[in-house]
């Protein structure tokens, strides 16, 4: 399994050499810079520590800078953990770019969801409504709380009630990479992916792929028709 970062940037759609419209979603994946190496005798765990996007240095403190001042790179915005049997061949200081993955290949993608602040159950947890009269005084609300007579002085753990929605860590499995554009450091992914515009997200291998490789037929190719 392998990983990358990348940050969202929004969804558009490509063509392919038959006319058919694939519907995606553009990841911009800059270099990713490995920042320390996680093995198994000293950490308990495999693992790469990535660091993504530049950052001011004078956002950055000594402890922080003189980590990343030993993987020999400029201080990172985000600093994350991914694991996969492939990232072991990295060490520390090297850079790990958009063509880590290949069109046809199943993937999962990790973001946070979109926040929806406080939100009631009817939007939330998909309730009706009540009645529509103009007397009946309730239309949205939570309804009767009561649990038929028993422990009455309480209300019940789980009891679903309105709360604040979305803005959670979330993963959408079995995507499809459509596209890889090394020189725009971009990743053209089948379909919609966790968060909004300019998200963080991770990108790794799928661990339950039910795809089969290269399902995207041949994309019309831009570039040599705009060359000509």
């Amino acid at each position: 399994m392998k990983a990358i970062l990348g940050r969202k940037v929004g969804m558009t759609q490509v063509f392919t050499t038959e006319g058919e419209a694939v519907t995606v979603t553009v990841v911009e994946v800059l270099p990713n810079v490995v920042l320390q190496k996680k093995t198994l005798e000293k950490d308990g765990y495999e693992a790469l520590q990535l660091g993504y996007e530049d950052q001011k240095e004078n956002l950055t403190n000594k402890p922080q800078a003189g980590h990343f001042a030993k993987a020999n790179t400029t201080p990172k915005k985000f600093v994350k953990e991914v694991k996969g049997d492939e990232m072991s061949k990295y060490n520390v200081g090297d850079s790990i770019t958009v063509d880590l993955f290949q069109a046809g290949e199943a993937i999962d993608v990790t973001g946070v969801s979109k926040g929806k602040g406080f939100t009631g159950l009817v939007k939330m947890r998909n309730q009706s409504i009540g009645p529509k009269g103009h007397g009946s005084g309730y239309h949205r609300g939570v309804g009767t709380l009561a649990t038929n007579g028993r422990c009455n002085n309480r209300i019940h753990p789980g009891r679903i009630m309105p709360s604040h929605y979305g803005n959670k860590t979330t993963t959408v499995l079995n995507l499809e990479v459509v596209s890889v554009d090394v020189e725009k450091n971009a990743l053209l992914i089948k379909g919609a992916i966790p968060g909004a515009k300019k998200g963080l997200v991770t990108v790794r291998s799928a661990i339950k792929a039910q795809k089969k490789a290269n399902s995207i037929k041949n994309l019309v190719d831009y570039s040599a028709s705009a060359a000509q």
